[in-house]
């Protein structure tokens, strides 16, 4: 296994094992995870809102004593946080899930904007981690990102973060954080986690006939190999996140992560990976390049993500679409985001390097990604996320 270091010079597996996706036999399950820390996986991401995960990882380090070989990563639910009570409530459930006295890797869960990281620290949040990591508690402390980039940057500087985890892969170069967002965390000596490097699954199973063919041109790797060797390619990224359902999804990223190095592709692979993008870009309805050159919005939508998940919609799939535009308009946040919000204004127009007529363009992706309906699931989760 190759490994990279994290803020405070820990070695951590460059593939890390997300614990989303447990097969739901726990033999199957306890028979992964020993397989990927006998090969060296030491990195083992989770969350309180994962269903039964936190739980199966508990059972399965104590049942095989193998705690103290990996570190644990798991995420304080925000969108559950009502009062400063809540804080203890969440994590000390997390820790009898775990079967354990500490976490490692502690992150705040699916911060969007600093307005909303701010709400919680009006709640006392920061002096709660404080305190939690005085007691070595908490080992090293992180966030987990889904919003536009400008608020990414903004979050990134409002505290002395260990880590951060992001969504990052070749089709979302600047989708949320991004590139951008990726190289700003690194330039400040944070070590940046991975998530989504396969989108769900869909750069394994769900690329262009053409991709596929133009990969095979090069040689016989599996789609899902050459989009991790694409970010293992980058000095950046400390961890790839996998969310493995299988013994082969697992053998065969071990096997990958263990010839892993940056620099790893040579100049017809990244060529062969621009072409990729570009055939999966023959179905995108607008030339958006996600640069950001149009935010701030005064109105708070979220262009860039509004537009991106717009052609996601017809190049990937609707059920992706819709995940990605929820996924980045701050359901955190107590702001009311939303693409109706525009008012047609027109400054980001004037600031478009690609000269895209945004307004309209928004409400063709207003019809498609945001229906009546969609708007109605929205406002009702974000009422109750926010609720008092």
């Amino acid at each position: 296994m190759k490994y990279r270091l994290d803020k405070y010079g820990r070695e951590l597996s460059v593939l890390g094992f997300g614990c989303m996706r447990f097969p739901k036999n726990f033999e199957e399950a306890e028979k992964m995870v020993l397989y990927a820390i006998e090969n060296g996986v030491n990195y083992f991401d989770t969350a309180y809102i994962y269903g039964d995960s936190e739980k199966v990882l508990g059972s399965i380090l104590k049942k095989n004593n193998v705690r103290e070989k990996i570190y644990i990563a798991t995420k304080l639910p925000l969108m559950s946080i009502r009062k400063r009570e809540d804080f203890d409530k969440y994590f000390n459930i997390q820790l009898e899930r775990l079967q354990t006295d500490y976490i490692d890797y502690y992150m705040m869960h699916c911060i969007t904007d600093f307005d909303g990281w701010q709400k919680f620290c009006d709640m006392g949040v920061k002096e709660w981690i404080e305190e939690k990591v005085s007691k070595g508690i908490i080992k090293q402390v992180g966030f987990s990102f889904h919003g536009a980039q400008q608020e990414f940057l903004k979050v990134l500087d409002a505290y002395n973060w260990d880590f951060c985890m992001i969504q990052y892969n070749y089709l979302n170069i600047n989708y949320q954080a991004g590139r951008v967002g990726l190289l700003k965390a690194y330039e400040k000596g944070i070590p940046v986690i991975i998530m989504e490097p396969l989108l769900g699954g869909k750069l394994a199973n769900k690329v262009p006939k053409k991709a596929v063919e133009a990969f095979k041109k090069v040689n016989n790797l599996s789609p899902a190999t050459w989009a991790l060797k694409w970010l293992w390619h980058q000095k950046e990224p400390a961890v790839i996140l996998s969310g493995m359902s299988s013994m082969k999804d697992i053998a065969e990223n071990i096997e990958n992560a263990k010839i892993s190095e940056p620099g790893m592709l040579n100049e017809e692979e990244i060529e062969t990976i621009n072409k990729v993008i570009k055939i999966f870009g023959e179905s995108d309805k607008i030339n958006c390049t996600g640069c950001n050159y149009c935010m701030p919005c005064p109105k708070d939508v979220n262009i860039p993500a509004a537009l991106l998940s717009y052609n996601t919609y017809y190049s990937i799939g609707k059920v992706e679409g819709f995940k990605q535009y929820a996924m980045s308009i701050g359901l955190t946040s107590s702001k009311k985001i939303s693409i109706a919000n525009c008012t047609k204004c027109g400054i980001c127009e004037k600031n478009c390097p690609q000269n895209i007529k945004i307004v309209a363009e928004l409400k063709k992706a207003e019809r498609k990604i945001e229906p009546f309906w969609m708007k109605f699931i929205l406002r009702t989760v974000k009422w109750y996320l926010n609720r008092k």
